[in-house]
């Protein structure tokens, strides 16, 4: 039986859960709302202050199935209480992240600054100027983003120049050592 799939999610108080047909999931909360829908072989049902996600049978589809559905409905729920966030630092000489109204510029070596906008539901932060954290209530389009800014100048080996996660660890290589 699937351990996480099995266990319950406690909904928080001032967040409603609907769930219409075709296992459509509709979460509010104080940060706002969001949709999805879900595979509809999986038994959504609400019972009180708790949700519990359960599967028909045991084929190794509906397994793999009955954990995802599970976490999904999990993170929407926390989504929409807590709401997440991502940090990326910048390192590098030069390097340095500035925000101008919705769009986040980046200036990262090369000839041209690097301009990104935020997308729906997505804000960017930029502490200092080589801190960002980009937030919102859909971990998916958080993690995202995230790794769409990364991918502007993805950390380098030798001086770990470039973009990072704040809880990343770059494995340092040793440059070329000299004639002698």
């Amino acid at each position: 039986m699937s351990r996480i799939g099995r266990m319950p999610i406690a909904i928080p108080a001032g967040v409603t859960v609907d769930v219409a047909e075709n296992n459509k999931v509709t979460v509010k909360g104080p940060k706002g709302t969001l949709e999805r829908v879900l595979p509809e072989e999986m038994e959504i049902k609400v019972e009180g202050a708790e949700l519990t996600v359960s599967r028909p049978n045991d084929l190794k589809r509906m397994k793999s199935l009955h954990g995802l559905t599970r976490t999904l409905i999990a993170n929407m729920v926390k989504g929409v209480t807590d709401g997440y966030e991502k940090v990326l630092e910048i390192n590098g000489v030069g390097y340095r992240a500035q925000k101008q109204g919705k769009k986040l510029v980046l200036s990262l070596g090369y000839s041209h600054p690097v301009e990104m906008e935020d997308p729906e539901g997505i804000e960017t932060v930029v502490e200092g100027t080589d801190k960002i954290i980009v937030k919102g209530i859909d971990k998916e389009k958080v993690g995202q983003f995230a790794a769409e800014i990364r991918d502007k100048r993805r950390p380098e080996p030798y001086k770990g120049k470039g973009i990072k996660y704040a809880d990343e660890v770059i494995r340092r290589k040793v440059g070329k050592t000299g004639k002698k």
